[in-house]
C-alpha cells in the first residue's frame, strides 16, 4: 500500500529556485541545504557521502586541482573543505573561445553526526578526487553524577 502525500506547489517552486541558484552560484543569505552550512563562494564541488558500519566517506570532485590547493578542517563538529581553482590566463599566443568550467574559491561545510571521531579524519587526493574517511566512534554513555543533599 502506498502513502498519499499532499502536493505543495510552493515547496516544489522553492526547490526549483534553489537548484537554479546553486547551478549559477547564487546563494540567498542564510540559505541552508539539508545539514550543509552553505556559504557564498564562486562555485561548489560535487560530493558523494557514503556510510558503512565503521565509517563515513566523503568523495569531492576537484578536477584540475592539486592537493596543495585544498584545505580540510574539522572544528566544533563541522567539517570544512575549502580551496581555490585558479583561472588560466589568456596570453598573446593562446585565445579562449569558450570557458565552461568553474574557477575561483569554494567552501563546503558539513555538520558531523555525534558518532564521528573528529580526530580520525583521513584524507586522500588522487586524480582530482578528494576522499575523506571519518571513523565512527562509540556513542558516549551519559554520566551519572551523585548529588549530595545537605
Amino acid at each position: 500500500m502506498s502513502n498519499i502525500t499532499r502536493w505543495n506547489p510552493v515547496s516544489e517552486f522553492e526547490d526549483l529556485m534553489n537548484r537554479y541558484n546553486r547551478m549559477f552560484g547564487v546563494a540567498r543569505p542564510n540559505e541552508r541545504e539539508g545539514k550543509d552550512l552553505f556559504s557564498r563562494s564562486d562555485w561548489a564541488p560535487a560530493v558523494d557521502i557514503k556510510e558503512t558500519s565503521e565509517a563515513f566517506t566523503i568523495d569531492a570532485e576537484l578536477p584540475g586541482m592539486s592537493k596543495d590547493d585544498v584545505k580540510v578542517t574539522v572544528h566544533d563538529g563541522v567539517l570544512s573543505i575549502e580551496g581555490e581553482r585558479k583561472h588560466e590566463e589568456e596570453t598573446g599566443d593562446k585565445k579562449h573561445h569558450r570557458v565552461e568550467r568553474f574557477y575561483g574559491s569554494f567552501m563546503r561545510r558539513f555538520t558531523l553526526p555525534e558518532n564521528v571521531d573528529e580526530n580520525s579524519v583521513k584524507a586522500n587526493f588522487k586524480d582530482g578526487l578528494l576522499t575523506l574517511t571519518l571513523q565512527k566512534a562509540e556513542p558516549k554513555e551519559p554520566k551519572a553524577i551523585q548529588v549530595d543533599v545537605q
